[in-house]
């Protein structure tokens, strides 16, 4: 199971862990994921997906009509 956002296509990044010593070593930021159930009145159906807490709130500012609609068009969302 992946960890990649379905709406904005965000996954997790590496980095590094720096010590006092500046000794480095490799981690890696994950992303805020979390499962959420969307109805969506167009297509009269419920859609679980993976999103983000930044893709949250751009379903609660757009709506998740809009939302599918872009994602569809980036090729995110089949």
């Amino acid at each position: 199971m992946s960890k990649v956002c379905e709406i904005t296509g965000k996954k997790a990044m590496f980095g590094n862990n720096v010590s006092f010593s500046i000794n480095k070593t490799k981690r890696r930021f994950d992303v805020n994921l979390s499962k959420k159930r969307f109805y969506i009145p167009e297509e009269d159906r419920w859609v679980t997906l993976k999103v983000t807490s930044k893709a949250l709130k751009s379903i609660n500012k757009k709506g998740i009509s809009a939302v599918i609609k872009e994602a569809r068009a980036k090729g995110l969302v089949k």
